[in-house]
């Protein structure tokens, strides 16, 4: 089974919008044995639009369209899939009934415009958004011709371009019906190993040899053969270990999946490998705390709060963390955390912040952050200097990072890098607070 998708908004064209609605699509379909031929992009004009489907449908087996499902005038795409099919629309009284009963539910009046949502192309089939949306999604069966002139049976799929409204339709409508028309039985499931402390290309080196192993069995068809390991540089997310695992049940991928991370596990260590699939850095370090009784201030210089933000999207994260102090300016670093050595973009100056969010703050454990985002220098520091400060229980101590790339990048790499040495620290304190 062929795949392509076409995202569909002038606006993706303009760069005013990323189009990561496609990225993650793909995504999708490999994990479940689609192969995802191409991925194309075109602006609200109908024209266009039926030129670039039409293509793409007569190179795949099935395409999925991406926006322009809203009810203002420049939504087409089920004008021009219509067009594509060689049918009219009509109105479609399910989609209608569902359409007013949120609105009523919400208490609000209906536009009429709404309903040109519930415009269906004949012979297809409208998916409820599951949130819900008032953009359904459609199931659009074709023929076209094949290499033969022989009619060949294709489908095109139409997804809203609102991301949650999106993924929601993808994952329990599309791609089962995807599956089922390719007639594919076996079980695909992933599972992603978080890491940092180490570069992708360092990650590759040290399963090399694991990965060398998994292809010679998948090229011999031993059953372990059926799981592969991608990498995926993540950023402020870390580095991503993705484990694919292919078998006839559930419970036989799951299977795989538990011995190969076991595997990558022992040859990583403990100390690059922080947690696993949606785990974060900071919901570990949180995990940690919490365990073992202990809070958290934060004195935060570069980052700007970031890393606090970070952590009070765990929810629960009250349970640990007291607080944060931006000391952005050199005055709240004295004033507020009793910083006095010089200078500030320093070892030392990094230790006292740590220090000082501890007691103001009332923590068991404090870390801090100072360094040079850029792109100037300070303090005879080149951009992407950065110094943690960490004191747990009166132990204090601090680490000196260079990080690259420009300011965005160095305050999330200094944010993950850390709550990476916390973590490590974490691990090995004792439990109870002080």
């Amino acid at each position: 089974m062929r795949c392509e998708v076409v995202a569909v908004g002038t606006e993706l064209l303009l760069g005013q919008i990323t189009d990561t609605n496609s990225s993650w699509i793909g995504e999708q379909l490999a994990l479940v044995g689609i192969d995802s031929l191409r991925q194309t992009k075109v602006g609200d004009n109908l024209g266009r639009m039926v030129e670039v489907i039409g293509e793409a449908i007569d190179r795949a087996d099935a395409v999925i369209v991406c926006g322009g499902l809203g009810p203002t005038q420049d939504d087409i795409t089920r004008d021009a899939i219509a067009r594509v099919m060689g049918v009219d629309l009509e109105l479609d009284d399910g989609v209608v009934g569902r359409i007013e009963a949120m609105f009523g539910g919400r208490g609000r009046r209906m536009p009429m415009n709404n309903l040109r949502q519930a415009e269906v192309p004949v012979g297809a089939t409208a998916i409820a958004d599951p949130q819900p949306g008032t953009a359904p999604g459609l199931i659009c069966p074709l023929t076209r011709p094949g290499p033969d002139g022989e009619p060949v049976e294709k489908v095109i799929y139409a997804v809203p371009g609102v991301p949650y409204e999106m993924k929601e339709i993808v994952s329990q409508a599309i791609l089962p019906d995807l599956q089922r028309r390719a007639g594919i039985t076996a079980v695909i499931r992933s599972r992603t190993l978080r890491t940092w402390g180490e570069s992708e290309s360092g990650l590759a080196e040290q399963l090399a040899d694991r990965i060398t192993a998994l292809d010679r069995a998948a090229a011999a068809g031993e059953a372990h053969g059926a799981v592969t390991i991608a990498f995926l540089a993540s950023g402020i997310e870390g580095l991503k270990v993705r484990l694919t695992a292919k078998a006839d049940t559930a419970e036989a991928a799951a299977a795989l999946l538990a011995a190969e991370e076991a595997e990558v596990r022992a040859v990583l260590g403990p100390d690059l490998v922080f947690g696993i699939d949606d785990q974060t850095m900071e919901s570990v370090v949180l995990d940690l705390l919490t365990e073992r009784g202990l809070t958290l201030g934060l004195a935060e210089s570069l980052t700007g709060g970031l890393v606090s933000s970070r952590i009070t999207d765990v929810p629960g994260a009250s349970q640990a963390f007291r607080g944060s102090i931006v000391s952005y300016a050199t005055e709240v670093k004295d004033d507020v955390l009793g910083v006095t050595v010089r200078p500030v973009v320093s070892a030392e100056a990094a230790e006292a912040m740590a220090t000082g969010a501890r007691r103001v703050l009332g923590a068991d454990v404090g870390l801090a952050l100072t360094g040079v985002a850029g792109p100037d220098e300070q303090d005879g520091e080149r951009p992407g200097t950065v110094f943690v400060g960490l004191d747990i229980s009166g132990a204090v101590e601090s680490v000196r990072l260079q990080l690259p790339g420009d300011r965005l990048r160095v305050r999330q790499f200094a944010t993950i890098s850390a709550l990476g040495l916390l973590r490590a620290r974490i691990a090995a304190a004792p439990a109870g607070p002080s």
